[in-house]
This record gives C-alpha cells, structure tokens and sequence, in this order.
C-alpha cells in the first residue's frame, strides 16, 4: 500500500537532505572553472596576461600589471557568445545552440606615477577597479534516439531500492517517487506475500526509447578592487580583492517511451537554482631584468562561496488502464511530486598558481605565453544542511590536478595592432581514457589613436566531455547506464572601446 500523499509530504520535508539535489561535486567542478577573460586586446592574444603589464585585464589577472600605467584610463568591452553543441547517443546525432549578448569587462584604472627624477625607488602606481563576467552557463543540450536503449532508468530504481523497506523506499529521493508512481514495487513470493526488500519493474524488464534535455541558465561576475606599485621600473608588485556573485539555473527532463505496456511512457523533470557569491585574493608581481623581457608571477587564492540552492522534482507515469492488483487499483496517469528544498553550503574551489614570461619585438609588438598549475580535487564543499562527505570524496576521486597553457603574439604597423594565440586547458578528469582537454585559437585586430583605443577579438574554444544519465551498475561494477558524448563549440566575439586621460 502507498503512503498517502499528505503523509508523504511531511516524510519528504522532515528528511529534506535526501531529497536534495544529487551532484554537489559536479557543481563544485563547474563554479572552479575560470578562463582568463578580460579586454579584447588580452584575449586576442590567447588570453596571456601574467607578464603583461598595462592593461585593463591586470585587475583580475596579474594586477602587479597595473604598476606599468603611466595615465589613467576607462574602457567598457561588449561581447557576443554563441555556443554551439552536438551530441551523440546510440549512433545519433543532435545539435543546439544558444547564443547571448553580455557586457563582460567595464574597467577604470587611476594612475598616480611619480616624476621620473623622484628619489627613492617607488614610482608610483595605480588603483583599479573592474566588474567582469568571469563565466558563462548559458547551454543546452541533450538526446534523442530512434533505438532501443540498453537499460531503463527503472534499472537505476531497483538497485537503489533493494534491500531496503517499503517504508524506506518512500524517502529514498526519485526512486520514491518511482515507487509512489508504481514503476518498481515489491516482489511478491509464490503466496502473494512481499518479500522484504525486493522489487521488480512494473513493465518487466523491457528496454525503453529513450531521450532527454538539459537546459541551463546563468552566469558568474566578479567585482575587483586592485593595487599595483612600480619599483624603479624593474619590479612591479600588486594585489587584489575579488567579490563574485553567481547564479545558475537547470532544468532537466528525461522521458521513456515503451513499446510494451502497462507503462505507457514516464518522464522525470529536475529543477535546480543555485546563487551566491564569494570572496578571493590575488596576488602578484612582474620583473623586468632589461627592457625587453618580463618575467610574471601570479598567486590566486580559493573562492571562499556560500551558496544556497533550490531544488525540485516531479515525475509523471502513463499506464494503459492497468490493473494492479496487489492493490486493487487502476493505473492511468500517475504522477508524484517534491516540495521546493532549499539548502545552503560553503564551496572553497582550488588555487591557482601561474607564471608567464614576455619578450618585445622593440616597438613592433611582443611574444607572450603563460603556464598554470590548477588542482580541481582540491575543491571542497561543507553544509549542515546535508552530508558532504560523499560528494568531496567523489571530488578527491574524479578531478585531478591540470597544467594549462597559452601563448599569444602582437605585431604593430602604424597606428594598427594585429593579435593572435592559442591557449590549451588540461583534462581535469583522474586517470580517465576520454580526453576531456580544452583548446581554443584567438586573433584580434586593434587601433590606438593618440587617447582613445578600439580593439577586437575572436575566441574560439573546443572541448568535449560524456554525459550520464543515470547509472546502473553490472557484477564489475561498471556504471552500463546511458552515455551521452557532447561536443563543444564556443564562438565569442569581443569589442573593447578605451579612453586613457
């Protein structure tokens, strides 16, 4: 016998951590993820920055960069991204896209440099401040198959379910709700007795059609507060206070469709709403041994985020006028749903340590490259809402740490800048076949007349990643749910309008 829908209710609300979203690791993985960003001139060149001083960008980046400003400037930067998407499941194809318009950089640097005869070896140095978009999670994706599956979601269900009592069950997240919609129920002995903790699929163990869509919203920005002081045009060190804000928005609807009844067709829909904001250091200092190399330093400490979440679900299942007769009912639409749950937890993502070096063509441009140390298995998450160990185990177990790299080239003629690089992101998946890497190629055109500066970038970014479904374990212990391969294509295009006073 089901539990009645009210007493289920309160079931489901005194036990709210079972029932929140699954996946923390995952959210701790996507909110550690951030690519060098900034001005049109930065991310023409392949988003180097380290041992480049000068620039708007040094506020968030290397603001020991912010030493080399000899007068103070303003600039805002508007971007276009279109993110494109194929995927392939069973042998078929999908493709999306999704496209939005941002104001990524608005930055103002006051200048303060002293005489250039001033005694002493301070020189002067400037204060900066910006708002920059530090991450986009604007993409949708899923799949669609005219094949058979392998397994069922259903399968996902049991094994969650067995061992375990009816009573249990019911608080047991989505496989409860597959209970209270008649999708597994108890296993019945020769005299039409439940045998404890034993369920079977009210279809039998029929493979589905099956598909699924992702959707997902929001986006990441931090504001900086930055220093950067020049010491005798050799050393020029600076630092950084970073406040970001994030929000982040997913909803998920996964279906099956039977050829066989009495379960006609189900479909779960997961919504998830994540926002916050958090707190970093940056740190960092450049050398210039002669005039025409720098050598970059940059320490960038965690982000130490609170968060709060919202969470929901709903499942509906379609019968065929079923009679179920254990409990003399008549299946047709069944349908459960969750209360909205919110919970709160403290995310610290992991440092990053970087260096780069810069050597200049004279006045006729400069070659620049970068290199940093990033360990995603440092992340950690902590919450008294719900348990966390489970999740910052999987971190430790599923991220690794990652070298990523870029390099980048300006050449002048005349008044004209033209720019171009290449930046290489490591797999930040542990000992995993599937290479998971991220590449991108960049160009940029620029123009400086006298005070007032345009440039322009584009930045194309290539990665691929699997995505599953649900898991279903065999003997070996090997997830045989479905896997999803994702293709990405990001496209972005930048504009940056400059006015240095």
């Amino acid at each position: 016998m089901r539990i009645p829908i009210l007493v289920l209710s309160l079931c489901l609300f005194s036990a709210s951590s079972l029932f929140a979203q699954s996946g923390y690791y995952e959210d701790a993985f996507r909110f550690s993820q951030v690519k060098p960003s900034g001005s049109a001139r930065i991310m023409g060149v392949g988003g180097t920055q380290w041992s480049l001083g000068g620039d708007v960008s040094n506020i968030a980046g290397n603001p020991a960069g912010l030493g080399f400003f000899r007068s103070s400037e303003a600039s805002a930067t508007i971007g276009y991204t279109n993110w494109g998407v194929e995927t392939s499941f069973l042998g078929q194809s999908k493709s999306y896209n999704t496209s939005d318009f941002s104001l990524p950089n608005v930055s103002f640097v006051m200048a303060n440099p002293k005489d250039d005869f001033a005694r002493g070896s301070f020189k002067g140095g400037s204060f900066g401040i910006s708002i920059q978009r530090i991450a986009n999670f604007n993409t949708e994706y899923g799949y669609f198959s005219d094949n058979l599956g392998t397994t069922s979601i259903i399968d996902f269900y049991l094994q969650d379910a067995q061992g375990f009592t009816e009573n249990q069950v019911v608080n047991f997240g989505l496989t409860g709700m597959a209970y209270n919609t008649y999708q597994i129920n108890p296993k019945l002995n020769s005299n039409g007795n439940v045998i404890p903790g034993e369920y079977e699929p009210i279809n039998g163990f029929i493979a589905p059609f099956q598909d699924e869509n992702i959707l997902q919203e929001g986006s990441s920005s931090q504001i900086s507060f930055a220093y950067g002081a020049n010491f005798n045009y050799k050393l020029f060190v600076g630092g950084s206070v970073g406040i970001r804000s994030l929000n982040f928005n997913s909803q998920k609807t996964y279906n099956e469709e039977f050829s066989e009844g009495p379960l006609i067709n189900s479909s779960l829909q997961e919504n998830l709403y994540i926002n916050g904001g958090g707190v970093n250091i940056n740190l960092g200092l450049i050398y210039k041994p002669i005039d025409y190399l720098n050598f970059g330093f940059t320490f960038q400490s965690p982000t130490w985020y609170a968060l709060n979440d919202e969470y929901s679900a709903s499942m509906i299942a379609n019968y065929d006028n079923y009679d179920y007769a254990p409990e003399g009912k008549t299946l047709g639409l069944e349908e459960d749903f969750t209360d909205v749950f919110l919970s709160s937890y403290n995310l610290n993502t992991p440092l990053k340590i970087g260096g780069g070096a810069t050597v200049f063509l004279g006045k006729n441009g400069f070659i620049s490259t970068d290199v940093e140390w990033v360990d995603y298995s440092a992340a950690r998450i902590k919450s008294k809402d719900f348990n966390e160990g489970p999740d910052n185990s999987e971190i430790q177990n599923l991220y690794a740490s990652t070298i990523n790299f870029r390099f980048g080239a300006e050449f002048r003629v005349s008044n004209f800048r033209f720019r171009g690089g290449y930046g290489y992101y490591g797999d930040p998946i542990a000992d995993s076949d599937y290479d998971r890497s991220s590449q991108q190629i960049t160009g940029g055109l620029g123009l400086k007349i006298k005070k007032f500066s345009v440039d322009f970038a584009l930045v194309n970014q290539k990665f691929n990643t699997l995505y599953s479904s649900y898991q279903v374990l065999d003997t070996q212990g090997n997830n045989v749910g479905p896997i999803t391969e994702i293709k990405n294509n990001q496209l972005n295009g930048v504009l940056t309008l400059g006015l240095s006073f």
